[in-house]
């Protein structure tokens, strides 16, 4: 140890010691990042062939960086704009009071959605880690947050990546005329040739994907051994995945350009289409006709939460893994507010699109309802049941409108009271098929299809649809894989391809459970108890280790020192407060829920063509919550294991970036008065390497706040004075 140093003058001196880490980072000979084999993967003072040094890395730290904020901001809203956008949000959209239900969901937004991922951008791009890393910098204890958003990210990487081999599968079928799912097959039996009975009591579309493509079973009990077909497509799915983020962001970010822009271009061609096309207007006055009275109603708010909280992505990891990528001065607050903003307008025109082809198609399946019930009616004219006196003069069988057969199906009901139910005749109104609402893939790969099929060319439309589905989960596919692999990497010296290739493989090895024949329940399983409580659950611990253990108003000056510009106070109260008791209210309210509801799904039975709820039999109720129970495990494991010191808390492993910059301060402050080294204060009077910057002052702006416990023991280097940790 250098004779001069503070260190060893102390050792002949009676003064109390309190070396600072700051001083002790200062005896570390400066090392030559660029050159580091731990940041490139190479020997000291060699480089990949055809390539400079540090290709495409942040200078700071050899960090990969984006190639331009561009690239960044497609990846973020390629992530967060998902199927969900598509056939989540039109459903809830129409359930909960159409245009009214905008009003909650934007205010939630405001309160939960903006701040919350504004956070997460926040401590990425700060801390330059993935989601493991990032918690444990700010609090070891709470490390298991990132364990448990990686294991969240692994169970819906799972069966989400099975719903783009569906995908895959329609987008291959859809190159035929007619589309195969336009109408029944034919049986033949003996000299007859039948409609299959399957698909003549339910509908062509409804028969296609549960027969052709998934050739589901009844219960969840009967496994029916592999689907050839959805398996081969889920190998399909997982090869476009790993190419897609094999070499990191260098590979993921120009994907995003294709794949975050692409659906945006289906759904304005298919808004211009839908427009054109009979009915459409009907189903977008439907869709956004404001139903005030249910703004009251608890469900509809709780709703419109977890729709904020799953559109953003919060929780998953993949925001703070791409936003760790970028320099720590870029302009996050702008990021959080444009994605967020361009999520919400997604929504929007994505309801717009669904609600006028749903238009079309209610239009369609109307006046095929007016045809059939004429015939039935005529038929009875013929017979005699019905009095010819009963037809209004001035209708004509011929032409007959749907207000002409609405009129008429009122008189025989007035006339015909008792023997009415007898006669089999529907109402055909144009409301009821409006009403029917529909969600998931019974929208996509049921109602969406059969609306298709009614569209001129409609082959063209069907590939472009598929195509933007596959492009819509792979974008948020990408974000899945870097929020399981950027915390890997960055705890292990692992090649990057190596860990996405043996990724993939294990994920499709384990996806084989979603391609049996009963794979769909299981899809349901996990899409209903993987990711809803486990991650409503880390997102507010997220939100607490910063806002109460690390503190608000340190957090708020830290976002000075990076932007260069202070937040508005907004974002104050709605860490501290707000945003944290939704959170409780929305965790309690779905606990709820969850108690209340019957825990099963809808099987298909093949002899009556449609679906019937079940309830799960024990294992698989077993099976549900042991998802959230492993899940939620490593919180309380991660806790006690390094509040009793039974692993290491990981403060000492700061970050490359950390400690480079640690030296840059700590050489500038030597060159100047010694006396701010002197020791002989108590810890939290010692002045901070950091450069000196101006107080945070509180949300009123008139009044400095101080916190003077920076120095305070504690079990985590974090938040120790002197290191740049405390800065965030």
């Amino acid at each position: 140890m250098p004779k001069n140093t503070k260190v060893t003058q102390r050792e002949h001196s009676n003064e109390p010691v309190t070396e600072s880490v700051a001083d002790l980072l200062s005896l570390e000979h400066p090392m030559d990042y660029k050159s580091s084999q731990m940041s490139m993967g190479l020997s000291p003072g060699s480089t990949a062939p055809g390539r400079s040094l540090l290709p495409e890395q942040d200078a700071e730290d050899g960090r990969p960086a984006w190639n331009n904020k561009l690239e960044y901001i497609l990846a973020q809203v390629g992530f967060s704009v998902g199927l969900g956008n598509v056939w989540r949000f039109p459903y809830l959209c129409q359930k909960n009071g159409g245009g009214a239900y905008l009003v909650p969901y934007f205010i939630l937004l405001l309160l939960i959605g903006i701040p919350l991922f504004f956070l997460e951008l926040a401590v990425g791009q700060r801390i330059r880690r993935g989601s493991i890393g990032v918690w444990n910098y700010v609090y070891p204890q709470l490390g298991g947050i990132g364990v448990s958003s990686l294991m969240v990210c692994g169970f819906v990487g799972l069966y989400y990546n099975v719903i783009i081999g569906w995908s895959i599968f329609y987008f291959f079928q859809s190159f035929q005329y007619p589309l195969p799912w336009a109408e029944c097959p034919i049986r033949k039996n003996g000299t007859q040739a039948i409609v299959e009975p399957e698909c003549e009591k339910s509908s062509a579309t409804t028969y296609f994907w549960y027969r052709q493509t998934l050739n589901i079973t009844s219960t969840i009990d009967e496994t029916g051994g592999l689907n050839w077909k959805m398996t081969l497509s889920l190998l399909v799915a997982w090869i476009l995945v790993c190419l897609a983020v094999i070499k990191g962001i260098q590979s993921s970010g120009k994907v995003m350009y294709f794949s975050s822009l692409f659906p945006y271009v289906v759904l304005f061609c298919f808004l211009v289409r839908g427009l054109m096309l009979k009915g459409s207007v009907d189903g977008i006055a439907h869709m956004f006709t404001p139903k005030l009275e249910k703004m009251l109603e608890p469900q509809v708010w709780r709703e419109a939460a977890t729709q904020v909280f799953f559109a953003l992505g919060l929780g998953f990891g993949g925001v703070i893994a791409f936003s760790s990528y970028n320099k720590r001065d870029n302009n996050c607050h702008f990021d959080a507010a444009l994605v967020s903003i361009i999520n919400f307008v997604t929504s929007i025109l994505a309801t717009l699109v669904v609600f006028a082809v749903l238009g079309f198609k209610a239009n369609v399946m109307n006046e095929k309802c007016v045809v059939d019930n004429a015939e039935k009616i005529l038929g009875y004219l013929n017979t005699g049941v019905l009095s010819r006196e009963l037809i209004p003069p001035h209708i004509n069988f011929s032409h007959l409108t749907a207000q002409d057969y609405s009129e008429m199906y009122g008189v025989i009901k007035t006339v015909k009271e008792d023997s009415f139910g007898q006669l089999g005749l529907d109402p055909c109104l144009l409301e009821d098929e409006l009403n029917k609402a529909v969600q998931g893939t019974g929208l996509a790969f049921i109602a969406f299809t059969e609306a298709m099929t009614h569209f001129p060319a409609s082959p063209f439309w069907s590939v472009m649809f598929f195509f933007m589905l596959i492009n819509l989960g792979l974008g948020s596919m990408i974000g899945t894989m870097t929020g399981i692999t950027t915390p890997i990497l960055d705890a292990f010296k692992i090649r990057k391809e190596i860990l996405c290739v043996v990724c993939c493989i294990i994920a499709f090895l384990l996806g084989l459970l979603f391609v049996q024949r009963s794979g769909n329940y299981f899809v349901t399983m996990f899409d209903d108890y993987s990711a809803g409580l486990p991650l409503t659950v880390v997102v507010i611990l997220e939100n607490i280790s910063v806002a109460w253990i690390y503190g608000t108003k340190r957090f708020m000056q830290d976002l000075e020192d990076m932007l260069g510009f202070r937040p508005y106070a907004f974002y104050y109260y709605m860490w501290r407060y707000v945003s944290p008791a939704i959170l409780v209210v929305l965790i309690a309210a779905t606990v709820i829920e969850m108690s209340v509801s019957p825990a099963g799904y809808n099987a298909w039975v093949e002899e009556e063509g449609s679906e019937r709820f079940h309830s799960y039999p024990p294992w698989a109720l077993a099976m549900a919550y042991a998802l959230i129970v492993v899940a939620m495990l490593p919180l309380p494991i991660v806790f006690i294991a390094r509040h009793f010191n039974l692993v290491s808390d990981g403060s000492n492993k700061l970050s490359v970036s950390y400690r480079k910059g640690m030296m840059k301060d700590i050489s500038n402050l030597e060159e100047q008065d010694e006396q701010r080294f002197i020791l002989g204060k108590n810890p939290s009077e010692a002045p901070s390497p950091m450069p000196a910057h101006r107080a945070y002052l509180g949300p009123g702006g008139t009044q400095e706040m101080t916190n003077t416990n920076y120095g305070t023991s504690t079990k985590t280097g974090y938040q120790n004075i002197g290191s740049p940790e405390s800065e965030l």
